[in-house]
């Protein structure tokens, strides 16, 4: 039998989107969610990890950018790919180095629109409302050097009307990221 895929799962929230991943590789032999990390102590992702029976750890800055823990902790757990979940720190060169074109981000607009630092969650969504846009939606791809600014995997739209406020339209993006995240990844591990 082949050895699975094995994922690590990096979010700083509340990880909805670590949860749907997880449920849609739990049960398959060819990938698994092999551990879930997150850096804000009080993140509610643990919560979702431990109820899912993943093992999870917390990890701080220095962890990331200078004493390479992280790196150590994704070595021993045989990871082969990194999604970020809702993760707002930029990847350090190490881990860019260590996962070449093996870490996706999800990003709640349509990049190159609304992306670079500072434009995550609920920020986006008041930008594109405040601009008046008549669409937004979801960015999948490979994380480089900079915020939101890798080779788009892809992308999908959803219509933001006069009425809809930042709360309806994180609304319609996170289901486009339910319904189309999980399956981004799987597809790409495929055609790796």
């Amino acid at each position: 039998m082949n050895t699975p895929v094995r994922l690590a799962i990096l979010g700083s929230g509340n990880g909805t989107n670590a949860q749907q991943i997880s449920e849609y590789f739990a049960g398959r032999t060819d990938v698994e969610v092999a551990c879930i990390i997150y850096n804000k102590k009080d993140a509610y992702i643990a919560q979702r990890a431990k109820n899912l029976g993943i093992e999870s750890h917390y990890f701080g800055r220095s962890d990331f950018f200078q004493n390479g823990n992280v790196l150590k902790y994704l070595a021993e757990k045989k990871v082969d790919w990194v999604i970020l979940a809702g993760f707002l720190w930029l990847v350090p060169e190490d881990m860019l180095a260590a996962y070449p074109n093996r870490i996706i981000n999800i990003h709640p607009a349509l990049l190159p629109k609304y992306g670079g630092k500072g434009m995550y969650g609920h920020h986006v969504h008041e930008a594109v409302v405040a601009a008046g846009e008549h669409e937004s939606g979801i960015t999948i791809h490979i994380v480089d050097h900079h915020y939101d600014c890798g080779t788009t995997l892809f992308q999908a739209r959803c219509t933001v009307t006069p009425d809809d406020t930042p709360d309806t339209l994180a609304a319609k993006i996170h289901l486009l990221e339910k319904e189309h995240f999980p399956r981004v990844i799987d597809e790409t591990i495929k055609h790796s």
